[in-house]
């Protein structure tokens, strides 16, 4: 897999990208994540990527040119499955969505900036939009940065234990289950028996009960999802 994410800000996502999981994953060639200065892309001396709006409206919105120049010289390189922009306005990003797209070759990531992109980039170039939650950020790079850590955690082989991303939160639509580990009891506090019973079944049984209630209890919304 390929990630080629266009930014006005690259360092601010320098180090998240190259760092646990995700660093694993590219030195195993799992994944290749690349970030691109749209400021590299400008023609004009001051490599200024943004311009005042039409209509006077407040802010500054990046310009079509920088962006349009970055994504056509990667796709004259490789072909792309998607073209993402991320927005506030866009599809919200959960786990279903992230399987999915670990199932992806290449994809470009565009981090919105300032009062947004020329909406002709969105209108011509974008092939989806993805939000990381309903409220504003400062750039879309911390969103970026989250999707790809959310995507190139599910590649084969990125974590040690691959049964492990399948057990997380939002899989089937349920939050994991509580976790223990040694000491079995602390300050009188003590592990439920039954994890250290050693009945299989039993315990996937606890497991799924547990799920089902944290679910039931913090975040209802989710099991409306498979009805």
């Amino acid at each position: 897999m390929r990630i080629d994410i266009l930014t006005v800000l690259p360092e601010m996502i320098d180090g998240m990208i190259n760092c646990s999981i995700l660093k694993r994953a590219q030195e195993k060639g799992l994944a290749e994540i690349h970030l691109h200065n749209l400021r590299d892309y400008t023609t004009n001396k001051w490599r200024r990527v943004d311009d005042y709006p039409f209509g006077g409206e407040a802010g500054m919105v990046m310009q079509i040119e920088p962006i349009d120049r970055a994504i056509s010289t990667l796709k004259a390189e490789r072909a792309y499955d998607e073209v993402i922009y991320t927005s506030p306005d866009g599809e919200t990003f959960d786990q279903p969505m992230a399987n999915s797209m670990s199932l992806l070759n290449n994809m470009i990531i565009l981090c919105g900036h300032y009062k947004g992109v020329d909406y002709r980039i969105r209108e011509h170039l974008i092939t989806k939009e993805i939000s990381v939650g309903d409220y504003v950020l400062t750039g879309g790079e911390l969103a970026a940065a989250i999707m790809a850590d959310a995507i190139v955690r599910l590649l084969p082989g990125a974590i040690g234990d691959e049964q492990s991303a399948l057990s997380d939160s939002f899989q089937d639509n349920l939050l994991a289950p509580p976790v223990y580990t040694r000491p079995a009891e602390y300050k009188g506090w003590k592990v439920p028996d039954i994890l250290l019973s050693g009945h299989q079944l039993k315990i996937d049984e606890w497991r799924l009960q547990q799920a089902q209630e944290r679910t039931a209890r913090l975040r209802p919304d989710l099991l409306q999802k498979d009805k």
